[in-house]
Parts: C-alpha cells; structure tokens; sequence
C-alpha cells in the first residue's frame, strides 16, 4: 500500500517522487532474499498439504493449481513440475476443461520463458469453444500476450501482423470478461496503449491505479505497462517513477520473470546514472537465471557489454584528467614532482586495471556467444524432446486401449498379434531420423565441414534418403557437447565397444591426427 500511495503522490506532484522510489527499491533490493524465503515457505505450506493421503482428486487439482500459481513467475521449472501434476490430475479426473486450463497454464509459462515455439504449438492445440466465459478470458489473454511478444520480437514486415493478431484476441477477452474487471479494463488499455493511443490506454491504466484490491503483481504490470507511454511521450521522469513502483511490487512479491527493472536500467543509464544501472541490470540477470527466462537472458547479456564498455571510457577519462592536472602543477616544487610519480604509477595500474577490463569484455563477448548457441541448442532439442515424447505417450496411450479392450473381450491371439507386430527396429529409424532433421537445422554445413577432414576416397557419402549415418550421428553427438562414450553407446542403441572402434576407425582415416580430431568437430559453425 506504501508503494501505491507512493505513486498516486507522484501523479499530483509530478518530479518530487522518483529519488524516493529509487531510494526506496535499493533498499528492498537489499533485503529481496527475505521476500524470496517468505514465498518459499508460503509455497512450503500448499506442499505440505498436497500430502495429505485423504484429500480427494477435487481438492489435490486445487491446491496444485494454488502451487503452480506461487511458481508461475517465480520458478520456471518448478512451475513446469506442478503443470505436469495438473495434467495428470485432469486425465484422472476425465475432466477436459481442467486439462485445457493446465494446458494454458504451459502456454503462460512457456512464453515466460522465452519459448515462444513450444507456447504457440501448445496454445494452437487447445478448442476454446466449449470454455466458460473466465476460461476464454484467460486463454485470449495468454494468446494476446504471445503474440505482442512476436510482434516485439520481428521486423517491420510480420510485426503488424503480429499485432494485428494479438488485437483480435484483445477483442475476444472483451467479449468474454466482464466490464468492470481487471481483465476487460487491463488489456483494453493495452490495446490502446499499442496502438499509440496513449490518452486512451492512460484512461484505462490510470482507472486501475483506484483499485484497492490488486495484487502486487497486477499492480506492477499496471505500472510497467503506463510506463510505455511516458516512454513514447518522452517524458523520462514519470517513466522513472512508474518503473521504480513496478520493480518494487515485483521485489516484494518474489517475481522473477519481470521486464520493468531492466527497462529502469535502461532509463537511468541514457542519464547517465551509471551505477544504479549496472546494479539494476545485474539485478534483472539474476531474476533471468533464477526463473530460466531464456530470452530475458540474451537481453541482459547484450546490454551489460555496453554497461563495461562506458565504464572503460570513464576511466580512460579520469585518466587523462590525471595527466593534465600533473603536467600543469609539475612546475610548482619538488614535492608536486613527487606527486608526479605517484600518479605516474596509479596510471599504471589504471592501464593494467584497463587491460583487465578490456580482456574480461572479450571474455564475456565469447560466453555469450557460447551461451547463445547453447540456447539455441536447448531450444530446438527441448521442442523436439516435447514433441517426441507426447507422440510416444500417444502411441502407449493407443496400445494400452487396444490391450485392455482385447484382454477384456479374451481374445488373447489378437494381444499376441499387437505385441509381435510392435517394429522396435522402426521406431528407433524414425527417431534417428528426427534427430538428424533438428541437428542439421542447427548445423546445416555438418557433413560438408565434416568432409573436409578426409581425404576425398574416404569421405561420407549419403544416399538419397539419408540425412546422417551411424559415423556422422555419433560426431554429431560430440557436437552438442555429449562426448562420453557410454552415453553416445545409450542414445544410439550400440555397446561401448561398438562406438570406441567407430570412432577410432574414423580418426585414423582422418587428414589431422587423432588426439586433434573431436576439436576439430567442436569449431564446426552452428547457424
């Protein structure tokens, strides 16, 4: 409440608030970890009465969904964990509006973090004709969001297309939520706000500040999202405040995937304010990493180069200060020449400071160029594991009705027939065969860059149906990291073994000598 009343002062007195709301976030800052364990001990207690042995399945849905609420923007992958005990939870209940819900739950959580594929796949996979009018509301939002963030995420030519779409879902949330809820009013003000109509958007957004009854979390989506608008208008001071109040909610109620506190950075570091906004931006890299927000993570890392890069120029700048000032009183006695070397040798330590900066900046270009290809590596394997392993569960699924059915009837010939037409060898050609479409979309040059370490009589000739074989699969593997052979031998279905002498064969036919030959694999450019 503090925060709020805060805020509406700002709004009356217009540049008197922002140094106090800053103040007042460096100190929430400092003691952000008892807000964190306040909401791991609250989430501790959904916990504990999960385990209740006579809660009914009605009950256990409930309290799972009151912990996948507390994780939802706090912990990606625990929020993961409990979407899976929804889900399961909803088949045993056979109830089809539970199992949409906990599908739009994934659709939310995904697009946190930053998966927008898997978050469109998962949300184009759900029928909302038979939801009740809230349940509408709820999947049009999470579908508007998704596509604002695509819209925010392309060029010139698809975002329009993007936004256009994300309007019409902003229609059907109107349509189905009542007039005066934080639903209707929140996202109809989102909707003017990008559509530039920024009077419009501050209406509503300014309405929503009256409401006693919203949490924080609402009350910092509030605030980020009216700070757009200050933005467009230019107005850098009000933006500050309305900022400064959404990374407070945010603090004081343990979210962790948030955008406002890098935004603030942002603005504080055009003016100049460098420390508040390294702290700040170290701040939203610590949320990205805690919650798993892939995409908030690329963000932050190509904003603190920048950050390290005006540091560097600030001391170059205090250096040369040092300079003048010690050529201009050289003249004056013998104890200014002693001063003279005394910052001839802070000079030094200021180049070797400088050297150290500039060598750690290097450093931090390559990790995160390492980092990004990592995450893309996660990205597309994630998808592929997701989808692979539905379609597995699909097919248990089938057969297990299939079984059943024929059990029951006892028509134990037909249950022989099904199990001995089960083509192991099969399955396993299609899920190399998946494999080797997601590795060449990541490293489209793979054979050809592989080929060239042969002679030409021994390079790798694929045939027409071939993506990748036994030799280019199992260096494939080592090229995303996975180099031990037992584990190569599991993936692959083959003995230990079998995979040292695959790879001794090939090494020694090789033009680079063998203990050379893996990092020649790891320099192989992903796209």
């Amino acid at each position: 409440m503090f925060i709020w009343c805060m805020l509406i002062s700002a709004v009356c007195f217009p540049g008197s608030i922002a140094d106090s709301l800053l103040d007042r976030l460096d100190y929430e800052l400092g003691r952000g970890d008892l807000n964190i364990m306040a909401k791991t001990e609250e989430i501790a207690r959904f916990k504990d009465r999960l385990t209740d042995p006579g809660l009914d399945m009605v009950s256990r849905y409930a309290l799972a969904d009151s912990v996948f609420e507390e994780y939802k923007s706090f912990i990606y992958d625990s929020a993961f964990i409990y979407f899976t005990r929804l889900q399961k939870i909803a088949y045993q209940l056979n109830d089809p509006l539970k199992l949409a819900s906990a599908k739009i739950k994934l659709g939310f959580i995904l697009l946190s973090s930053g998966m927008f594929k898997e978050a469109c796949d998962t949300l184009e996979t759900i029928k909302p004709d038979i939801f009740p009018g809230d349940l509408k509301a709820e999947f049009y939002s999470v579908m508007a969001v998704l596509y604002y963030g695509l819209a925010d995420l392309h060029d010139q030519h698809y975002a329009p297309l993007y936004q256009d779409k994300a309007h019409q879902y902003v229609d059907s949330i109107l349509m189905y939520s009542p007039p005066e809820s934080y639903y209707h009013i929140y996202y109809r003000g989102l909707r003017h706000v990008r559509k530039a109509e920024f009077d419009e958007g501050l209406a509503d957004l300014s309405s929503l500040m009256e409401i006693d009854s919203l949490t924080l979390h609402q009350k910092a989506i509030v605030s980020s999202t009216m700070s757009d608008i200050y933005i467009n208008k230019g107005d850098d001071e009000r933006s500050i405040e309305l900022l400064a109040t959404a990374s407070i909610c945010d603090i004081v109620a343990a979210t962790r995937e948030t955008t406002a506190i890098l935004n603030l950075a942002n603005i504080l570091y055009r003016q100049g304010d460098i420390r508040r906004a390294y702290v700040y931006t170290k701040r939203a890299l610590e949320d990205a990493n805690f919650y798993g927000a892939i995409h908030r993570k690329i963000q932050v890392g190509s904003i603190l180069p920048i950050i390290e890069e005006e540091k560097i120029n600030t001391v170059e700048s205090q250096r040369h200060s040092l300079l003048i000032y010690s050529l201009v009183v050289t003249a004056l006695s013998v104890i200014i020449v002693l001063f003279i070397i005394i910052t001839l040798r802070q000079l030094r330590k200021l180049k070797i400071a400088e050297k150290e900066i500039l060598e750690t900046n290097t450093a931090l270009q390559e990790t995160n160029r390492k980092l990004f290809e990592a995450i893309k590596i996660k990205e597309e394997y994630f998808g592929y594991y997701f989808n692979i392993n539905s379609s597995y569960i699909d097919k248990i699924e089938h057969l297990k009705t299939s079984l059943e059915k024929n059990l029951a009837s006892n028509k134990f010939d037909n249950v022989r027939y099904i199990v001995d037409n089960i083509d192991i060898k099969k399955e396993r050609l299609v899920q190399y065969r998946d494999f080797d479409r997601v590795f060449l979309e990541l490293f489209p040059d793979f054979v050809k860059d592989f080929n060239t370490l042969f002679a030409e009589e021994d390079r790798i000739k694929l045939a027409d149906d071939e993506l990748l074989n036994t030799d280019l699969r199992i260096f494939a593997l080592i090229r995303m990291g996975i180099t031990e052979n037992d584990k190569i031998a599991r993936i692959l279905g083959f003995s230990v073994n079998t995979i040292y002498t695959y790879k001794t064969r090939i090494k020694n036919k090789s033009l680079v000598p063998n203990e050379e030959f893996e990092k020649k694999i790891m320099e192989i450019k992903f796209i």
